[in-house]
């Protein structure tokens, strides 16, 4: 527990040596802009006339840089206010409550973390804590969340429904969108999800540290919740432009997966996080994924077929991915250019 940052950050005036990022990739002291032409769509018109209009919003955003922010999406603001509260209980408890779900083994469906996936093999510690769990099908899965605060599973759980469905909603758009096969993303592609709640306590010199050092998502999608205190960015243009919180918002983002099934039509974001000295910033983030880890990944035939194109990237097991996206740390293109089949 002692590596959790949250038990002992505030003891200490300057960034520990392992916390620091290499100057090539720290964020510095430059003030990184927002993103002002984010795209925002409006989810509630998707039900109306304005649904092909929708649609292909949702694909030239996906195609540009791979996210933005959806507004009136379903997910009420109790609902959203209910699970940040109670995220925000959970990290605030006494270690003593949490300790038990503790844990540097990544096969556990349920656990505590600090840093990254593999804090034992990282050269830099990223500032960060983490509590990251499934969540569907949601009765195998919510006796293994924690019991404190008393009402983490259910607020929790409700949430993780409303998540998926939205989750499901967009990809029922982007399919349309592409012109894919009814049902294409079927349990095979999206039958696993898991939240991911995300701790940053005030950092001593946020212009050495980062959050989430720069990646992309090893998903289907995510949808991330971050509420009113910015930190997350995302490489527009090379270069990191900020995401700017919009008040019941939720950001979208594009996962390596969808890219590869949609042939490189549709792009991942490669996002970060970064810190601040003055308060604690929380997310939560709920990503869809295969359950099954043999499950083959490939460019949609259909897709191919219509557009007469070769496919981009060869048939892999979405196991194989994994393995090939820790090797590369998350790092986009490289983790991508393994599958790539050269012209």
């Amino acid at each position: 527990m002692v590596k959790l940052i949250s038990n002992w950050c505030m003891t200490v005036k300057s960034l520990p040596q392992e916390y620091v990022f290499p100057k090539d990739t720290r964020p510095g002291d430059q003030v990184v802009p927002n993103f002002e032409n984010c795209p925002v769509i409006d989810l509630e018109k998707a039900g109306s006339d304005d649904r092909n209009d929708i649609i292909q919003q949702v694909l030239q955003a996906s195609q540009d840089c791979g996210l933005f922010q959806v507004i009136n999406h379903g997910v009420s603001e109790d609902m959203l206010k209910d699970a940040m509260g109670v995220v925000k209980e959970f990290f605030n408890m006494p270690y003593e409550d949490k300790a038990s779900l503790y844990s540097l083994d990544t096969t556990k469906s349920c656990r505590l973390y600090s840093s990254s996936f593999d804090y034992a093999g990282e050269t830099v510690h990223r500032w960060r804590d983490v509590l990251k769990h499934t969540c569907h099908p949601l009765e195998e899965c919510v006796d293994l969340w924690p019991e404190k605060p008393s009402k983490y599973r259910d607020v929790m759980g409700k949430y993780s429904v409303e998540l998926r469905n939205l989750s499901l909603r967009i990809l029922e758009m982007i399919r349309e969108g592409l012109e894919l096969n009814p049902e294409y993303f079927g349990d095979e592609l999206t039958g696993a999800q898991a939240l991911l709640l995300n701790h940053y306590p005030p950092c001593p010199e946020p212009s050495l540290a980062l959050g989430i050092s720069k990646h992309s998502d090893p998903n289907i999608l995510t949808i991330l919740y971050q509420e009113n205190v910015g930190g997350l960015q995302v490489m527009k243009d090379g270069q990191w432009v900020g995401i700017k919180p919009i008040p019941n918002a939720l950001v979208v983002m594009i996962g390596h997966l969808l890219k590869v099934v949609s042939n490189g039509k549709l792009e991942s974001a490669e996002h970060r996080a970064v810190t601040n000295a003055e308060e604690s910033r929380y997310t939560i983030g709920s990503s869809i994924n295969p359950r099954n880890k043999d499950v083959v990944i490939e460019p949609a035939k259909a897709l191919l077929e219509k557009n007469d194109c070769r496919p981009l990237y060869r048939a892999f097991s979405y196991k194989d991915y994994h393995q090939v996206y820790k090797e590369h740390r998350g790092e986009g293109e490289p983790t991508l250019e393994v599958f790539k089949i050269e012209d």
